[in-house]
């Protein structure tokens, strides 16, 4: 048996896609790599559940041909039930991407189909982002409970935790384990306090997928962003 297509041929812009709730779409950018062979993408939303949606937003087209090397475009779009999604917060979902291929003349192939997911959010727009001002993520706290740190997010946005260390540039904790702390909610780290201790570094998946780090400074069984190195 032969086994064809085990590297993506249908490329993507991004890591994750926000969702300006003060425009009617997003377009992504995406490419077929293959330059022999056309390729069909197909695109779909699913929430926070895993489950495949149309609405509030929708992909088109769901799916198309994209000539070899070629370039190509996928649309998101709001549809009128946005307007009943949180509008003090960010919505999660998800955006998939698998790519098909076109079928095999040779006998006894197995083709594999890639797929990518990555995080939607829709971004209302009484929080949009505004220019040059702090990330929210400085807004972030930490409370030791026991022997784990809780991180305390009191901000509008969903922020996403993807490593720690003890000091600024220092090496990642081993068994860290990244983690989505949903907006104006808390949960705590996997890791422990000796692990992290008393001075944590946390960093965090900006909007443009940069990993910028918060640094720390600990009170009592309370904790601060003390500064950010920019990604």
């Amino acid at each position: 048996m032969i086994v064809q297509n085990t590297q993506a041929a249908i490329a993507l812009d991004r890591t994750r896609v926000i969702f300006d709730g003060s425009q009617k779409s997003v377009s992504l950018n995406i490419s077929n790599q293959n330059k022999q062979l056309p390729y069909l993408a197909q695109g779909w939303i699913e929430d926070e559940q895993g489950n495949k949606i149309q609405s509030p937003l929708t992909v088109l087209p769901p799916v198309q041909r994209i000539e070899p090397g070629k370039p190509s475009q996928v649309k998101i779009q709001g549809m009128p039930a946005t307007k009943n999604l949180p509008q003090d917060r960010e919505t999660v979902y998800y955006f998939n991407l698998r790519e098909i291929p076109p079928k095999s003349n040779k006998p006894n192939t197995l083709q594999i189909a890639l797929q990518t997911r990555i995080k939607l959010f829709y971004r209302p727009a009484a929080i949009a982002m505004v220019k040059n001002a702090p990330p929210p993520q400085e807004q972030l706290t930490l409370r030791k409970e026991n022997d784990k740190y809780v991180v305390i997010n009191p901000t509008a946005y969903y922020i996403t935790l993807v490593d720690a260390a003890t000091k600024k540039d220092g090496l990642g904790i081993k068994n860290f384990e990244p983690v989505m702390v949903p907006p104006k909610s808390s949960l705590p780290l996997r890791v422990s306090v000796a692990e992290m201790g008393n001075s944590p570094v946390l960093t965090y998946v900006n909007d443009y997928g940069g990993r910028p780090q918060l640094n720390f400074s600990c009170t009592g069984n309370l904790c601060a962003v003390k500064a950010v190195t920019k990604a």
